[in-house]
Parts: C-alpha cells; structure tokens; sequence
C-alpha cells in the first residue's frame, strides 16, 4: 500500500485526541473551561465546525460538558451525596472533598399550598416561609432548592434565613437545636426553563427531585423540601 492510500485519522478525532491527553496530563482539570471555539480553531487550523465535532465527541464520552452561553468544561467527578435520617448540605460536601455554597434566590412569606398545610400539619391557608436557593459545589451549580417553614410554629424563622444561607443554623436560631429526616421521595423530572437557567443546563434535561419532610426531635414537621439535582453533578447514595 502506497503513503498516499493508508487511512488517516479524520481531523476532529486528532483534535478530540489531544484534548483527551491534555485533559489526562491535568492541562484542564476537573471543572475547568476549556478554550473557546475559535482559540481552538486557531491551535489546530481548522474551522469552529471540525473543533464543535471534536467537543461533541469528549461530551459523548462523558470527558466534557457544555453550558449553553458558557462554553466547555471539563466533567468534574459527581459529588457524592448521601440521603440518610441527617441530612446536612455543608457537611455533606466537605465529607465528599467539595467546597459548600448556597445561594439565597428569594425568601418569601405567603398561604400554604394545600400539600404544604397537610405535610407541616398546619391549618389551610396558614402563613408559611418558602426559601428558593441554589446549591453549588467547587463553584458549580448542583441542584436548585425550595425550603418551606411554617411561620406560626417558627416565627423569626424568615429573618434567621436572611441572615445565614443555611438551613441547620436557622432552625436553631428559632428554637430547633435538631432535627433529621422523616421521610425522602425521589422522582426524576425534565429542567424547566427556571431551573436550567439557575443550573446552567438546557430545558428539558434530566434532573433527580427529592421531596422530603424534616422533623424536631418531637417529631413535628418544621420543614417542607424539594430539591432538583443535576444528575450528572451528583451521586445521591440512600442511607438506610
């Protein structure tokens, strides 16, 4: 067989392959952004179309995933996050290695959903606090959240919230030094165009929603959650 006759790598894969061993050097680690397009058309010489397959073949593979408006990042290894009678956000990530953040989106006072009023175990249309956040580990969004407390047997629970983003630190400023996790359901849903906006996803992308009740040591209701994780960005282990 002449030179000219052998098969060639096409050029996407031999840009795909660099950037597999630029990756597996530590070049780009894990949640890092990958250069744009165009630099990376202009490091190979090639057009933004040869360097878009080369990308959607490391996002196939599960190396790279793409924001939309924010380019190309490295796949960072999932959190690690367990489900159990403790749940604890902060504490939670820093076990799995990951630095904690959350987000205050909006804290608000209105009525009871009739849901709400019956798993707080309040009266229809009571006053409740709902608090819409966002998690982050190591920077990068993980779920979006809402929190709902029952403002009669938590008053101040709205300031308390205002103050500090979590949870566990609110509840015993107003008067709840502990509370664990009284039941847990999970239900895998499609990202509305909110949701994906906050978790810098596309609309319609799979997401993992846990709803959960949270109890005092009495065992009252003092906390209605749902939270929507990346099930990409997030291993949720059950703790039994």
């Amino acid at each position: 067989m002449y030179e000219h006759d052998r098969p060639r790598t096409p050029v996407w894969r031999a840009i795909a392959n660099a950037l597999r061993s630029d990756i597996a050097e530590g070049r780009y680690g894990p949640g890092d952004k990958l250069p744009t397009e165009a630099t990376l058309a202009a490091r190979f010489g090639v057009n933004r179309h040869t360097v878009r397959r080369a990308l959607a073949d490391l996002v196939e593979a599960g190396l790279v995933r793409t924001r939309r408006g924010s380019g190309a990042f490295v796949a960072a290894t999932p959190a690690s996050y367990p489900i159990s009678q403790r749940v604890r956000f902060h504490e939670n990530l820093l076990a799995a290695g990951r630095i904690p953040l959350k987000r205050v989106l909006q804290i608000e006072i209105r009525a009871a959903t009739t849901t709400e009023a019956e798993t707080l175990a309040i009266a229809s249309g009571s006053e409740v606090c709902a608090y819409h956040g966002l998690s982050l580990a190591d920077g990068v969004p993980i779920a979006v959240f809402e929190s709902v407390f029952p403002m009669q047997r938590l008053a101040g629970i709205d300031a308390a919230l205002a103050e500090t983003s979590s949870v566990t630190e609110a509840l015993r400023r107003v008067g709840i030094p502990d509370y664990t996790r009284a039941s847990t359901r999970l239900t895998a849903v499609l990202a509305d165009a909110t949701q994906a906006l906050h978790l810098e996803i596309r609309e319609g992308d799979p997401l993992l929603r846990t709803t959960s009740v949270n109890v005092d040591g009495g065992g009252t209701p003092v906390e209605y959650g749902r939270t929507w994780f990346c099930g990409d960005r997030v291993t949720l282990t059950v703790d039994l």
